[in-house]
């Protein structure tokens, strides 16, 4: 007969779960990234004839495959924009910053990304903004630091 442990101790097992797989970027996303890190914004012709940024491989409306990137800015317009008054740790900006769709020129879609505008003062929908670039670049989302005004 198994024994039984002592009432109020107990029992555990370390398990560890994991999901191993690579995944590549593809030809569209891919070529965003790589944009990024040589500080060019791509976007991609949709079927309707929209630019959108990102680029995404299909089209939101028919699902066809999309192929034609199209450069966009570097400038941009912010089309909706909600202040942080208290940035976490995980947020790109370190001071109150901006969560804003921005529009790069080009583009007939925006973008989610941070603004740092200095003052919620400065910040406005329909004002003009231009990337921050990291200074050291690798193809990621993270090359894009955030935008700022572009006086």
């Amino acid at each position: 007969m198994a024994e039984l442990a002592p009432q109020g101790e107990v029992l555990s097992a370390p398990l560890v779960i994991e999901y191993p797989f690579t995944r590549t970027t593809g030809p569209v996303v891919g070529a965003f990234l790589t944009g990024l890190r040589e500080q060019i914004l791509l976007g991609i012709r949709g079927a309707d004839g929209r630019v959108i940024v990102p680029p995404v491989e299909y089209d939101p409306d028919t699902a066809e495959d999309l192929t034609e990137l199209v450069e966009v800015g570097p400038g941009g317009v912010v089309d909706t924009w909600a202040w942080v008054r208290e940035p976490s740790p995980k947020h790109p900006v370190d001071r109150p910053f901006a969560w804003a769709l921005v529009r790069p020129d080009g583009a007939d879609v925006g973008f989610l990304q941070a603004v740092d505008a200095g003052s919620i003062e400065v910040m406005s929908t329909g004002m003009r903004v231009r990337p921050r670039w990291a200074e050291e670049r690798e193809g990621s989302i993270h090359d894009l630091l955030c935008w700022e005004p572009e006086d």
